[in-house]
């Protein structure tokens, strides 16, 4: 069975750092397009950051986490990493992993193949 589990999620004051995980299994791991996603209470989801497990190519969604998240693949664990740092009270939303095998990362690229379950975020000012 295809699973994405996400995990480390947490409560942090503003200026503190979390790092995301998301353990893939049941397919090609070498093969896939990861990414994360996120959605703030009220508000729709957003694309944050993919990468091509192959190659390494990462693409970030928005400009407000350029700089302080960094999206990597350890392809030994396969496993997908969001390392947030300096993190903002605007970044508080529940982040998802997602895969696709059938594209790859970029500005237009949507995962259809998979998705996890959520993970919380929660940045306190």
């Amino acid at each position: 069975d295809v699973q994405l589990q996400a995990s480390g999620g947490g409560s942090v004051q503003a200026g503190g750092s979390l790092r995301l995980s998301c353990a893939a299994s049941g397919f090609i791991f070498d093969d896939a397009a990861i990414g994360w996603f996120r959605q703030a209470p009220g508000k729709d989801r957003e694309g944050v950051s993919c990468i091509d497990v192959r190659d390494g190519f990462t693409y970030y969604y928005t400009d407000s986490v350029e700089g302080r998240f960094t999206i990597s693949s350890d392809n030994a664990k396969n496993t997908v990493y969001l390392q947030m740092n300096n993190l903002k009270p605007e970044d508080t939303a529940v982040y998802y992993c997602a895969a696709d095998w059938h594209s790859r990362c970029g500005g237009f690229w949507y995962p259809l193949d998979s998705w996890g379950q959520g993970t919380l975020v929660t940045v306190s000012s």
